[in-house]
């Protein structure tokens, strides 16, 4: 079905396509939508169907040269200036012992989800291949973070609960990799500092548990990564991280998208995570476009002033130059 056809249908009756996508836990994929590519606005009409904010990239932690040009609600991802984004490292090896894409942490790294280091963190996102890189490269693998919190012992369950991890901006300097270096931190503004969320989330659509976490390039590692609990790479915070990182990708839980141009795949960030991987960059130009919806966060963050907004007057961005 073309995207226009999708979009009326849709904005006619939304019902029977959103009750679909929460009983998938939040992963829906639709296939063929290539008129998007001339008409980026029915993403954001096909966005306000999943909640009542649609994100304007202009008001947010964003970059200006990752914005849309006519649509500033699209965030467009992809390796090409003036974007310039970068490609994530093959893992090592790049291949399990069977010749299947590697998911499971830590051997596969980049696991996130979408700005969790802002209160309150987005709902949904909607990723559309304009222009995919080839077939066997650059797939988006997502994980799913209810079942995987279903799948965990009750010991764990109870050990959990309660629990905040501390979830920082990327590239700052906060990561586990960038604190073992010894880097030095990038100074932030307070609208700008890290951000406690609880590892386990009630899905305000669901009512389900959800396991809501990060891997080490967008968790705080200086301040956390667990609040309440020893700090560093080396505390009890971080081996709880590993620990139910390694659980939650494990391979019963993941999928891996390997993308056609004209696909669309809509993943909640309540409850999944997802990780880029690796394509030629130096032989080929990807194009994605993103877009992210809010409104619908759960009771944990009722009456939230937002996070990321800075006083009248001052700068949004600052020095920062970043994405996520």
């Amino acid at each position: 079905m073309r995207a226009q056809a999708l979009v009326t249908q849709l904005e006619h009756d939304p019902k029977p396509v959103l009750d679909a996508f929460y009983e998938a836990h939040g992963l829906m994929v639709f296939r063929d939508l290539n008129d998007i590519n001339d008409d980026p606005s029915l993403l954001v009409r096909l966005s306000r169907l999943f909640g009542s904010e649609v994100e304007n990239y202009h008001k947010t932690l964003t970059p200006e040269r990752l914005i849309h040009s006519q649509v500033p609600e699209v965030i467009v991802i992809s390796n090409l200036p003036p974007m310039s984004f970068p490609v994530p490292d093959l893992p090592d090896p790049p291949t399990m012992p069977d010749g299947k894409l590697p998911m499971q942490f830590p051997h596969r790294k980049g696991w996130h989800t979408d700005q969790s280091f802002r209160r309150p963190p987005p709902d949904i996102s909607l990723f559309y291949a304009m222009q995919p890189s080839p077939k066997g490269q650059g797939q988006t693998l997502y994980a799913d973070g209810t079942a995987a919190y279903s799948s965990l012992s009750r010991e764990m369950q109870q050990t959990v609960a309660g629990l905040s991890a501390i979830h920082a901006i990327p590239w700052t300097g906060r990561g586990e990799d960038a604190v073992r270096a010894g880097e030095i931190p990038t100074p932030l503004e307070p609208h700008q500092a890290s951000q406690a969320q609880p590892i386990v989330r009630i899905h305000p659509v669901t009512g389900q548990p959800a396991l809501y976490l990060c891997e080490e390039g967008q968790l705080d590692w200086i301040l956390g990564p667990v609040a309440d609990m020893d700090t560093g790479p080396d505390g009890a915070g971080g081996r709880l991280i590993y620990k139910l990182m390694t659980h939650y990708t494990q391979p019963q839980f993941t999928y891996a998208h390997d993308w056609d141009a004209g696909d669309l795949v809509i993943h909640d960030n309540r409850n999944l995570l997802h990780s880029a991987t690796w394509f030629d960059a130096e032989q080929h130009g990807r194009i994605m476009w993103r877009t992210t919806v809010s409104g619908n966060a759960g009771e944990e963050y009722a009456g939230e002033r937002k996070s990321w907004l800075p006083p009248e007057g001052e700068s949004l961005m600052g020095d920062l130059d970043y994405a996520n």
